[in-house]
C-alpha cells in the first residue's frame, strides 16, 4: 500500500486544530508532542502503553525518556513528512494516555499517578 501524501507545515497546523490534537505541533519536519509524569513508574507506563499502540498500528514513534517526561516524535519515513498515518496514531495515543476513569464510576484510578500534556 503506497503512503497517502504529506502535509504541508500549514496544513499540518490546520489539521491538527481539526483533529482537537492538543500540544501537539510540527518542529522539524516532525509531529511532536511532550508529556510529563509524576515519576519513572508512570513515565515507563506511559512508553509500554505507547509501544503498545505503535506495534499494533505497525507505524512507530521516536520516543525521547526522561525520569519524568515523554517526548513522541511522528514521521512517516517511507512518506517523507506527515501523513494521515501520524495524525491517526496521535490521536489514539492521545485518547488511550489521556484517558481517566469517570467520576463516580466502578474504576477508581491509580492515586497520584498521572500523565498530562505539556
Amino acid at each position: 500500500m503506497a503512503d497517502a501524501c504529506t502535509y504541508t507545515e500549514a496544513e499540518v497546523a490546520t489539521k491538527v486544530a481539526e483533529l482537537g490534537l492538543t500540544g501537539w505541533n510540527l518542529e522539524d519536519g516532525w509531529l511532536r508532542k511532550k508529556f510529563n509524569t509524576d515519576g519513572w513508574p508512570t513515565t515507563l507506563m506511559l512508553v509500554n502503553a505507547i509501544g503498545y499502540l505503535a506495534e499494533a498500528a505497525w507505524h512507530h514513534p521516536d520516543l525521547g525518556v526522561t525520569w519524568a517526561k515523554v517526548w513522541v516524535k511522528l514521521k512517516t519515513h517511507s512518506a517523507g513528512g506527515i501523513t494521515d498515518k501520524d495524525f491517526e496514531l496521535a490521536r489514539k495515543i492521545d485518547e488511550v494516555v489521556l484517558w481517566r476513569p469517570a467520576a463516580g464510576g466502578g474504576l477508581e484510578g491509580t492515586p497520584n499517578k498521572f500523565v498530562k500534556a505539556s
